[in-house]
């Protein structure tokens, strides 16, 4: 072979080597892909009180579904349709939400390459086309009235060593890039709701009394298994039927007062409607029909042949000084885990299904005049606070009638107390 040849030859080998190395060397971009580096990703989007609701999807690898959460206003009234349309107190969160997605800049170019999009995890949870079960981001929207779409991003894994920074993705666009999230979306039930659910101070808690009982479910029959009235004198708590070598424990009921004060739901299931409205003595309610007796049963609820309704883990009524009464019965065991628990399944009924550490409530509210404490003797002051609790007790009464509700066992074991939780025998002096 001719010198000539030679470095013909050596020449063209170079050159392939060279072809192989750009196309085999990672990460390497144009220039011209961070130009846009530093800039905002939703330009136009800079109000956050215009934003009407926030969708978040996540994808189940499990299930190989999309798991969506969704929270909206309409009309002014802000609701979850992922749970039933349950009412959300969520105008401050959204906005907060909206204001750090308004924040967010593209701080950092890191692929304009379709295949890194599972390594960063900003596959789309929506795409039904895409194969991979990995991979998938949490899919964020963020739209305004007239279903204007304000923000729409999926947001990845977060980068290694670099703290509060994800890979995010606009779905539209295959580029992705490196991002500060000011604000992580929630898709906690909890973080949405009005945690406040009886709506009570314990310092007003007057009287409660525990019935501990159980159903007989084919005899609709009750096992009573001790009844307990603790009644509040002055700032102290007395409790019934105590034994000449019992004393209370003074700490369990100051307990008990605060839990009931703080009593808050993980989840929750709309009642049939008709019951809803009879419970809530609607003009034109109907009779209790079979299909809510049978909903009620399903949930642990029943009716005696007195026209009583119970529960088959016994319930709990609170007395507050301005006479109104709530009444919390305890039903059935809910199972399962995540949306099974908080939106319901049929699974959630299913001792298969996974753990049962949950349980449904049944609360409903009422007011008596003769239960009022410290009423004025001026009969016009009186009668504004007779009128005050009454409404209170119905406004109480028609938002608890629309849903059985969830807690947690937690909650459960601290309201649910017995005899033995109460009382100790007096210290010998």
């Amino acid at each position: 072979m001719s010198e000539t040849n030679k470095s013909l030859s050596y020449l063209g080998g170079g050159v392939l080597i060279l072809l192989v190395a750009l196309v085999t060397v990672p990460g390497r971009v144009a220039p011209d892909a961070f130009l846009d580096v530093g800039e905002s990703f939703f330009p136009e989007f800079t109000d956050p009180n215009v934003a009407v609701s926030l969708e978040v999807v996540d994808f189940d690898e499990d299930t190989a579904s999309a798991r969506p959460f969704k929270v909206t206003s309409q009309g002014g009234k802000w609701t979850i349709p992922s749970h039933h349309d349950y009412p959300a107190d969520g105008k401050e969160l959204l906005a907060k939400t909206a204001a750090g997605i308004i924040e967010m800049r593209k701080d950092d170019f890191r692929s304009n390459n379709v295949a890194d999009h599972e390594a960063c995890g900003v596959l789309d949870p929506l795409d039904e086309g895409e194969t991979s079960l990995r991979g998938r981001g949490r899919r964020v929207t963020v739209k305004g009235e007239g279903d204007e779409v304000l923000a729409d991003l999926i947001v990845g894994k977060k980068v290694e060593e670099r703290e509060n920074l994800r890979f995010v993705r606009l779905p539209e666009q295959k580029r992705v890039y490196v991002a500060q999230m000011p604000v992580e979306p929630s898709t906690r039930f909890e973080d949405w709701i009005e945690k406040d659910l009886l709506q009570l101070e314990k310092d007003d808690i007057v009287r409660v009394v525990l019935e501990n009982y159980s159903v007989n479910e084919r005899t609709g029959s009750l096992n009573r298994r001790g009844k307990l009235v603790l009644t509040k004198k002055d700032s102290d708590w007395a409790l019934d039927k105590l034994r000449s070598n019992e004393e209370m424990e003074t700490y369990r009921a100051s307990e008990l007062m605060r839990s009931i004060d703080e009593l808050n739901i993980v989840g929750v299931r709309p009642k049939p409607a008709g019951l809803s409205r009879t419970l809530m003595r609607a003009e034109g309610s109907s009779r209790i029909t079979q299909g809510d007796m049978m909903s009620l049963q399903s949930k642990g609820f029943y009716f005696t042949r007195q026209g009583s309704l119970v529960s088959n883990e016994g319930e709990m009524t609170v007395l507050t000084s301005d006479g109104v009464t709530y009444t919390l019965r305890f039903g059935e065991v809910v199972y399962g885990s995540g949306d099974a628990v908080t939106a319901g399944s049929d699974a959630s009924d299913d001792k298969e299904s996974g753990p049962g550490e949950n349980r449904y409530l049944f609360i409903s509210a009422s007011f008596n005049e003769n239960d009022m404490q410290n009423l004025p003797t001026e009969d016009e002051e009186r009668k504004k606070q007779v009128e005050t609790a009454q409404e209170r007790s119905e406004r109480l009464n028609a938002r608890f009638a629309a849903w059985y509700y969830v807690i947690s066992d937690d909650s459960f074991d601290r309201v649910h107390l017995s005899r033995d939780d109460l009382v100790r025998e007096k210290t010998k002096t």
